[in-house]
């Protein structure tokens, strides 16, 4: 083998790891809008991909065994590249399908348009796998059987360390700025135009490379997702997030993630409360023992997303010190773009919410959670541990506010959570919103009751000094809520949260009806 077959062998190795890994990366990501993000749909990608690299492993080589000629694997990665090339485009109508058969329930379906995407990816996975078994056999072609060990060892490190680098350009550089699509044109241009040099067809290159490139500058950026309610006018990707937003014909706009299940975030220009849960944040602090609406001044609201409570927060409170915690830079600027989250009391910290809990030395008259992407909850934001460094935010009389999701008939998710919250704050309520799927669970660093509430919110009733907003609320709270007292439920710790276990039951059960 001459010097630069050598390094072209070298060369597809390395740029095999990168395709590998950067295309499992770029499937999670397809299939976030539509299949979420949580731990089952990840276990998914990853096993399939496991799966498929042991097979090309096995088959790759048998086939240098057989064939050890240099054009066949350099056939084999074209195809691969073309396959991939193929995958966002071939997997769309399958997406929509499956988004169709979510919304009514078709569990069988849904999961089984999971396992036809997850099948597109067989051959040109299994194709990579190939890769490092083939260029093993063909370094050791005109090599010392001696030195294979050396060999062997050189090339899977060259293709892991291009697995390195798959792993982190799309997620860091590619799909935020060019996107997901044209993250795998990306890999499979690199890989095509690879192959084809190394096959030889040196008169093609040229004219391939530049097909490629108009090809890309021209093909239009299609709507990943089509909206199933009004019209979309934002659609974007972050490192964390399949990202849109909805306007509706009154103009009211709602912030979507990932499979879009449920709404993040809710402005209208004209209208402050929302009727759904962000709404029942106003109320929390009346749950404390002795409250009046001057004893909130501090607020610190993990998962800002949008700003649509620290908007109520500010119109109702007046300009208090908020501060708003989001993981997600992209969606901290489509806040300020598209739901006017301008504020000037609200602090906007981008960064991981129970890491700011850890760091963050200030005191808060409320903490408020609504970090979930329904219908899953990150489990360490559901754990004992979690709440203790909440409570250890508080202010004496202050209180931690969470929203949890639910269905018409079926409250165990909210009652796991009051259950963990019970077990570090001496006092838990849930209000129960009428009209939606949705539970506030809330909790209070010094012992209080009903009683308490009611004492609380009576003169603010009949006082034509409130806010005719927070009047509104409090009265439809002061007809759904509950006191939690015992509850039976598995205390979640950083160790062990099946929450997503518990969210899976809860699903199949609306499935069948139950």
């Amino acid at each position: 083998m001459s010097g630069t077959s050598r390094t072209l062998l070298i060369l597809i190795v390395f740029v095999g790891g990168i395709s590998s890994l950067g295309t499992e990366i770029a499937t999670s990501r397809l299939i976030a809008p539509f299949f979420g993000t949580s731990l089952f749909v990840w276990a998914n990608v990853i096993g399939f991909v496991l799966f498929y690299l042991t097979l090309g492993y096995y088959l790759g080589g048998r086939l240098a065994d057989r064939f050890p000629r240099e054009e066949i694997l350099y056939q084999l990665t074209a195809v691969a590249a073309l396959l991939i090339a193929l995958l966002p485009f071939v997997s769309r109508p399958i997406l929509q399908y499956s988004q169709e058969a979510f919304a009514t329930y078709s569990l069988g379906v849904f999961w089984g348009s999971l396992l036809v995407v997850m099948l597109l990816l067989a051959v040109p996975i299994t194709l990579l796998g190939c890769v490092s078994p083939y260029a093993i056999r063909l370094s050791l072609e005109d090599g010392d059987v001696k030195q294979s060990g050396s060999v062997a060892g050189k090339l899977y490190a060259i293709s892991t360390v291009g697995s390195l680098l798959g792993a982190f350009l799309p997620t860091l550089v590619l799909i935020p700025n060019i996107g997901t699509r044209n993250t795998f044109l990306t890999f499979a241009v690199t890989l095509l135009v690879l192959s084809i040099i190394a096959l030889g067809k040196r008169k093609l290159y040229p004219m391939l490379f530049l097909v490629i490139v108009i090809g890309l500058a021209i093909v239009p950026q299609v709507t990943i997702k089509p909206a199933e309610r009004g019209v979309v006018i934002e659609e974007t990707e972050s490192a964390y997030n399949y990202i849109r937003v909805i306007e509706l014909a009154d103009s009211t706009r709602h912030l979507e993630l990932n499979e879009g299940q449920a709404t993040h975030s809710i402005y209208h220009p004209e209208r402050l409360l929302t009727g759904g849960p962000w709404d029942y944040y106003l109320v929390a602090p009346y749950f404390a023992p002795n409250v009046e609406p001057s004893d909130l001044q501090q607020v610190l609201m993990i998962g800002l997303g949008a700003g649509t409570v620290p908007k109520q927060m500010t119109q109702i409170y007046g300009p208090i010190a908020i501060v708003g915690v989001e993981i997600d830079p992209r969606i901290a600027e489509i806040g300020r773009k598209y739901f006017d989250m301008t504020e000037p009391n609200l602090e906007v910290v981008v960064q991981d919410g129970r890491y700011f809990l850890m760091t963050d030395d200030r005191k808060y008259d409320l903490i408020g959670t609504d970090a979930y992407q329904q219908p899953y909850i990150p489990f360490q934001m559901t754990t004992k541990e979690y709440f203790q460094h909440v409570r250890d935010r508080l202010t004496p009389n202050g209180v931690a506010v969470i929203n949890v999701g639910r269905t018409s008939t079926d409250f165990r998710l909210v009652h796991t959570i009051a259950g963990n919250m019970k077990s570090v704050f001496p006092n838990v309520f849930i209000i129960d919103i009428p009209g939606t799927i949705n539970s506030i669970v809330i909790a209070t660093n010094q012992p209080s009751s009903p009683q308490d509430f009611l004492d609380n919110v009576q003169p603010l009733l009949s006082s034509q000094d409130v806010d005719e907003r927070l009047r509104l609320v409090l009265a439809v709270t002061s007809e759904h809520y509950r006191e939690i007292t015992t509850v039976e439920t598995q205390i979640f710790t950083d160790d062990l949260a099946p929450v997503e276990q518990l969210i899976h039951t809860m699903i199949l059960d609306v499935a069948q009806g139950e």
